[in-house]
Order: structure tokens, then C-alpha cells, then sequence
């Protein structure tokens, strides 16, 4: 933070008055940043974030600074998606923002999930890969691809900014992860992370994974659901959800728990950082490349579904989500003549998500 202050000093000198000025930021308050500049600074500056690697990832976070005008807001809002290419996402200045406290979340839940259900790093990467729309890394490679000490940064922070977040404990790092830290086994820049690419005795490369009970290398399982196989037939990703939450395996009982955490904690985020549902969608297809966001699986398995596996976890949904069932209304989304409506919170009615036009 006190680099950039330097840095916005100088350039007060010498700017424009009008003259935009955005900052990269994952974990930097935004507010904090511009403190100090003169009022025209203030309104002419947000922050704009972009997910690694920028030229792939479609997620832009704008986020505005107390002072921001409005206009600013809505200039780069449009700037990102004609001529950037990307998914404009305007944020809340709240830590990580909307795509990384919802992923990182995620990433979280299930590292504590792996060890309570006893399951190999094999077997949860099958899980969270392209069955459910998600790249083929998965969750364990993504991280070796990110960096853990990446992700670790991320978690510290929402951890040490976010008191009062519902699930705030489980932004806490398992054993595993902090003895992953101390080895310097960060992934991919290290050489090993969760993976490990190691030449056997006939001097053929062989990944290795990490077994989290020894913290040992191991030749790779492979890992098989009869869950799985009930859904090659169905092509739509979207259409393979119901089938996921009924199996009566461990793979059924491993979607069952991480939507239901998933759940919840999203429609806890509203109106923290964001106030309408459909940015945490956009934002968790846009940076964290997955085909459907939280609030179209939980449509996909069911309102009322969703809401038993939120149970289940002895977790509880927002008081809205009844608020919205109460209302009559028993989907987050809706089309009409073509175009996407999705529910809106403050108006307790259903509305048509702006730019489709």
C-alpha cells in the first residue's frame, strides 16, 4: 500500500485533471489507496482487477472507491466488454472482492472436506473437473498452476479482514497446507505442490501425487464414482447436476456437502459484496472458468434441494432465499421472450439482467 501511495503522489503532479486512474489489486482496499489525493483523483480512480493469466481469463472486477463517479463506473464497465473482451463485473470494495472470496471459499471448503471424508487429492480433481463444467485442472492442479503460497496470501487476508464472515473459521489453513508452505512445495515454480513430475527407474517422466495422510509422493490412483458413469450419456452439463446430488456413493455425498456449503455461503455474501446474485455467477464463470456459476447449480438441483443439503451441513440459508419462495417465486432465474430475468433481491420481484440488448 505504501508503495502505491508513492507511486499516486507523483503522478498527481503531473496528471490531467479528468485524467483516469486505476490500480491492480487483489487484496488492497481500494478505499485506503486513494486517501489523501485531491477530490478530481478520487472521482477519476477505482480499481481494476484482472485474473491471471489476464490474457485467458475473461473476469474484470471494477471496483469503485468511496469518491468514484458513477460515470467512471460505467465508461470502463463497457470499455472491459467492447474493448477489452472481457466480463465486467462491477464489485464491492469488500476483501478479495466477488471472484476470489467466492473460489477461494470453495478451494477452502473442500480442503477441509478431502480429510474429513478421507479422500486422495485423484479423487477430488475428478470430481471438480469437466463433469461439472470446471477446467480440467480441477481443484489440487489449479492450485499447483496458481501457486500456493498465491492462494495462501488470498486466504490470510480474507481470514485476517473478514471477523465477521459466517464461515470465518474455515479460511484457517489445514496441517496439510502449512506443512506444504514450510517444504516450499508451492506447485508448478517449485517443481512440486500436489503434483510431481519425477523420472522412474527406466528414466521415464511419471507424475507423483501427494498423499495427505503421509505427506508422501505416490504413484497415481485412479479414481472411479459409479456416480460418474451414470452421467457420460448426458451431454449438458447443466442437466447432469440432478444426477450428481442422488448418487448413493461417495462422490453423491461429496456433492451433496460441497454445494450445500456453497450454498449457503454465497447467499450469505448478498449484500455484502455484491447486491445482485447474478455478479457472483458472472464473476465465478469469468475468473474461475466454470461453466455454470453457484446460484445456476443450486437452480439446477432444485430450490428446495439446495436448500436440504444447507440443512444437512447444519448450515442456514439467508433469510431472502425465503423471503423469494415465500414470494412464489422458486427460481433464482427465469427466461422470458428470449432474454435472461433473474431475482432481484431489494425488489423482491423478477427483473431482466441489464445488457443483454
Amino acid at each position: 500500500l505504501d508503495i502505491k501511495k508513492q507511486v499516486f503522489e507523483n503522478l498527481e503532479k503531473y496528471r490531467t485533471p479528468g485524467t483516469l486512474i486505476t490500480s491492480n489489486t487483489s487484496g488492497i482496499p481500494i478505499k485506503f489507496m486513494s486517501e489523501g489525493r485531491s477530490d478530481d483523483f478520487q472521482k477519476h480512480f477505482c480499481g481494476t482487477h484482472f485474473f491471471n493469466p489476464a490474457r485467458y481469463l475473461k473476469l474484470f472486477e471494477i471496483i469503485p472507491g468511496p469518491k468514484t463517479s458513477p460515470e467512471v463506473l460505467d465508461f470502463l464497465n463497457g470499455y472491459g466488454e467492447k474493448f477489452l473482451g472481457k466480463t465486467s463485473v462491477v464489485a464491492k470494495d469488500t476483501p478479495a472482492f466477488i471472484g476470489n472470496r467466492i473460489g477461494i471459499f470453495s478451494i477452502q471448503s473442500l480442503f477441509h472436506m478431502v480429510k474429513e471424508m478421507g479422500m486422495t487429492v485423484e479423487e477430488v480433481d475428478k470430481l471438480t473437473g469437466p463433469v461439472i463444467g470446471r477446467p480440467k485442472s480441477a481443484t489440487f492442479r489449479t492450485v499447483d498452476v496458481v501457486g500456493l503460497d498465491t492462494l495462501v496470501h488470498v486466504a490470510n487476508g480474507i481470514y485476517d479482514n473478514c471477523a465477521d464472515d459466517e464461515r470465518h473459521e474455515l479460511f484457517k489453513l489445514p496441517e496439510f497446507i502449512s506443512t506444504m508452505m514450510d517444504n516450499k512445495w508451492l506447485g508448478s515454480k517449485t517443481g512440486q505442490g500436489f503434483y510431481k513430475k519425477s523420472k522412474n527407474d527406466k528414466g521415464k517422466t511419471e507424475i507423483l501425487t501427494l498423499d495427505l495422510d503421509t505427506m508422501d509422493y505416490r504413484s497415481k490412483k485412479s479414481a472411479k464414482f459409479a456416480t460418474l458413469e451414470l452421467t457420460k450419456t448426458i451431454d449438458k452439463v447443466v442437466d447432469r447436476f440432478a444426477v450428481l446430488v442422488g448418487g448413493k456413493d461417495k462422490a453423491g455425498e461429496f456433492y451433496r456437502k460441497s454445494f450445500g456449503q456453497l450454498f449457503a455461503y454465497v447467499s450469505h455474501r448478498i449484500p455484502e459484496i455484491t447486491d445482485e446474485l447474478y455478479k457472483i455467477d458472472d464473476a465465478m464463470k469469468a475468473g474461475f472458468g466454470w461453466e455454470h456459476g453457484p446460484f445456476q447449480i443450486w437452480d439446477a438441483v432444485g430450490v428446495d434441494k439446495g436448500l436440504e443439503f444447507i440443512k444437512a451441513e447444519g448450515l442456514e440459508a439467508a433469510a431472502w432465499v425465503h423471503d423469494m419462495k415465500a414470494a412464489g417465486i422458486n427460481s433464482f432465474y427465469a427466461v422470458k421472450e428470449g432474454a435472461t430475468y433473474y431475482y432481484d433481491i431489494p425488489k423482491k420481484s423478477v427483473e431482466k439482467i441489464p445488457g443483454q440488448d
